[in-house]
């Protein structure tokens, strides 16, 4: 899963990684150290992102730092810049991974349309849409002063396209409103950033498809038939496209969303 197949070498970089010791974002940290980039991994839970960066220093010999914040804290973006800093004084590489998604356990948030909870909205704007642009303005002069800079946002198809609740029958799963509005909101703003923040930073998105992590058995066998490749993601088809658009293979790219769903968005 942590492999560098097929990537180029991102030796020497310093990598930000929100939500880095979640499902994706572990996954996504240790293809960044085997790579080659230090780190600082972000987790709103400190025991997790401080055993999550141990992790990078024993098995990959790469510096890595964690820090915890909740996102939704006002201050969380220049607490976690200020560790950046204090850490390693420079930055290449921001990963606004960090997610609010639909299975977090949150009041009115799997839930019919009518009894959608607003604070739950507003809780996850802040997590999925405004982390990562407090982050990028916040992180601005490090990576300005990077001859590498990338910003890679993790977004969704259900950032492109409504949902399919046919897939949903009958089980407890959701597809709430607010997730798609952030993951669509951070569509347009990697646009915006890539066009604000040329020539000095790169900015693109990775837009996941479902991830297989023991969903109901109905919800994968509708899903694997809705999806050209006939299967869902796993983290280590993801990991792929986040280095490739952190790294030099990816220099002539910026502005663009890389969906990685074995061809949901093609039907």
């Amino acid at each position: 899963m942590a492999g560098g197949e097929g990537s180029g070498s991102l030796a020497g970089r310093v990598a930000l990684v929100t939500g880095g010791g979640g499902h994706l974002g572990r996954a996504i940290v240790e293809r960044l150290a085997a790579l080659g980039c230090d780190l600082v991994v972000h987790d709103r839970r400190e025991e997790v992102a401080a055993a999550c960066a141990e992790a990078l220093r024993s098995r990959y010999g790469r510096r890595a730092v964690p820090v915890a914040a909740d996102l939704r804290a006002p201050d969380s973006s220049a607490a976690i810049v200020a560790a950046v800093r204090e850490s390693f004084g420079r930055l290449d590489l921001l990963v606004n991974n960090a997610a609010l998604v639909g299975d977090d356990e949150f009041p009115g948030w799997a839930v019919p349309f009518a009894e959608q909870d607003a604070q739950t909205w507003r809780d996850c704007l802040e997590v999925n849409l405004t982390a990562p642009f407090l982050l990028a303005r916040d992180a601005l002069p490090l990576l300005r002063a990077s001859q590498q800079a990338a910003i890679v946002n993790i977004v969704s198809i259900y950032g492109l396209a409504g949902p399919d609740w046919g897939l949903y029958e009958g089980t407890a799963l959701g597809n709430p409103a607010a997730y798609a509005a952030s993951k669509g909101g951070l569509v347009q703003l990697t646009r915006w950033l890539a066009t604000t923040l040329a020539p000095d930073i790169r900015v693109n998105a990775v837009a996941a498809g479902g991830i297989e992590r023991g969903q109901p058995e109905a919800f994968r066998r509708r899903y694997e038939a809705r999806t050209p490749l006939r299967r869902m993601a796993s983290e280590a088809d993801v990991v792929g496209a986040v280095a490739y658009l952190a790294g030099d293979e990816a220099a002539y790219v910026t502005g663009q969303v890389l969906a990685v769903d074995g061809g949901w968005l093609a039907w």
